[in-house]
C-alpha cells in the first residue's frame, strides 16, 4: 500500500459494532487500536486511549444505532480524545447514521436532528465522515467537511444477479425509495414498480395503490432500512394480494426495532436480505433472513481514503 499524507493510519472502534470493526481491520491487515470505552457508575462514558495517535490518520468506526444516544456520545468523546491527542486526521466511519430520518421540518416546530448531529461531530473535531446509504443524500450538505457517502447497492445487486430470478420486478415501498429501486433494477435489466402509501403517524403506513405490473412476477422490495418493518410488510402483503408470484425484501440497515421481527416472521417474504451496518443478534435472525457483510467494501474505501485514491470508482459501474 502506498503511503498517504499522514505518518500511519490506525483503526479504532466504539462499542456499537465491534464485530464489523474487527472484520474491517482484519481485511486491512491491522489490529484494532487499543482503547477502553466503558462507563462510570452514574452512566457517564469513560474513555481511555492506550496508544499514541499523534500525527496518524484515524478511522473511528461507530454505527450510531441502538442505544443511539450512548453510541453517539461514545463517538463524540472518542473524537474529542483523538483531537486532544494530536491525531493527524480523524475520520468518523458511521456505517449507519442515527437520527438521519429527522432531516427536515416535516411540520411546524420540528427539529432537524440530522443537522444537529452533524454540528456535534464537527464541534468535537472530526475531519471527515464516511457513511453508507444515508436516509437522505442532502445530509452530506449538513457538514462543512468532506463526506464520503457509500452505497450498499453493489452488494445487493451482486446478490440478486447470482440468484438469477426470472420475471423479477424491483419494487419501491414508497415514493422516497424510487431512485434506490431504479439503481437496483437497471443493472439487473428488470422493471420497477412503486407502492403508493400514506403515513398517518410515525412508524405507521397505509397502502393506497401500486404503480406497475406485479401480477405473476417475483417481486423484490428494496429500502434503505427496515426499522419497525410496518412499511415493507404492508407492501409485501399488498403485492401478494395483487397476484405477485413471490415477494422478497432487501435493505441496507436492519434496525429491526419494536415489533419488526414478529412482523417479518409473519410476512409473506421468501427472502429477507440485509447488510450488517448495524449488529443483528442471533435472536433477531430468521430462517429466511440473510445478512451480507459490508466489511470488504468499507476496507477498500478506507484504504483509498488513506492513500488519496478515488472512492467513487468503487461505485461507478
Amino acid at each position: 500500500m502506498k503511503k498517504g499524507l499522514y505518518s500511519d493510519y490506525r483503526i479504532f472502534a466504539g462499542n456499537s459494532h465491534v464485530e464489523l470493526a474487527e472484520e474491517i481491520a482484519q481485511i486491512m491487515g491491522r489490529p484494532l487500536g487499543k482503547a477502553k470505552v466503558g462507563k462510570f457508575s452514574d452512566g457517564e462514558i469513560a474513555l481511555e486511549l492506550k496508544e499514541s495517535v499523534r500525527g496518524d490518520d484515524i478511522f473511528l468506526i461507530q454505527s450510531t444505532c441502538a442505544p443511539v444516544n450512548d453510541n453517539l456520545m461514545e463517538l463524540l468523546i472518542m473524537i474529542d480524545a483523538m483531537k486532544r491527542a494530536s491525531a493527524g486526521r480523524i475520520n468518523a466511519v458511521l456505517p449507519y447514521y442515527g437520527y438521519a430520518r429527522q432531516d427536515r421540518k416535516a411540520k411546524a416546530r420540528d427539529p432537524i436532528t440530522a443537522k444537529l448531529v452533524a454540528d456535534l461531530m464537527m464541534a468535537a473535531g472530526v475531519d471527515r465522515v464516511v457513511s453508507m446509504d444515508l436516509h437522505a443524500a442532502q445530509i452530506q450538505g449538513y457538514f462543512d467537511i468532506p463526506v464520503d457517502h457509500m452505497v450498499g447497492m453493489p452488494i445487493l445487486t451482486d446478490y440478486w444477479a447470482k440468484r438469477g430470478m426470472e420475471d423479477m420486478v424491483i419494487v419501491s415501498p414508497d415514493h422516497g425509495s424510487v431512485t434506490r429501486a431504479r439503481n437496483l433494477a437497471e443493472p439487473l435489466g428488470v422493471p420497477i414498480a412503486i407502492v403508493d402509501k400514506r403515513r398517518p403517524e410515525p412508524n405507521k403506513s397505509e397502502i393506497m395503490n401500486i404503480i406497475g405490473d406485479v401480477k405473476g412476477k417475483n417481486c423484490v422490495l428494496v429500502d434503505d432500512m427496515i426499522d419497525t418493518a410496518g412499511t415493507i410488510c404492508n407492501a409485501g402483503k399488498a403485492l401478494i394480494d395483487l397476484g405477485a408470484k413471490s415477494v422478497s425484501a432487501c435493505a441496507t440497515h436492519g434496525v429491526l426495532s419494536g415489533p419488526a421481527c414478529e412482523r417479518l416472521k409473519e410476512a409473506p417474504f421468501d427472502k429477507i436480505v440485509l447488510l450488517n451496518t448495524v449488529p443483528i443478534p442471533e435472536e433477531k435472525r430468521l430462517d429466511k433472513m440473510e445478512v451480507l457483510s459490508v466489511a470488504p467494501l468499507f476496507a477498500d474505501t478506507l484504504t483509498r481514503i488513506y492513500t488519496n485514491d478515488s472512492v467513487s470508482k468503487l461505485f461507478n459501474r
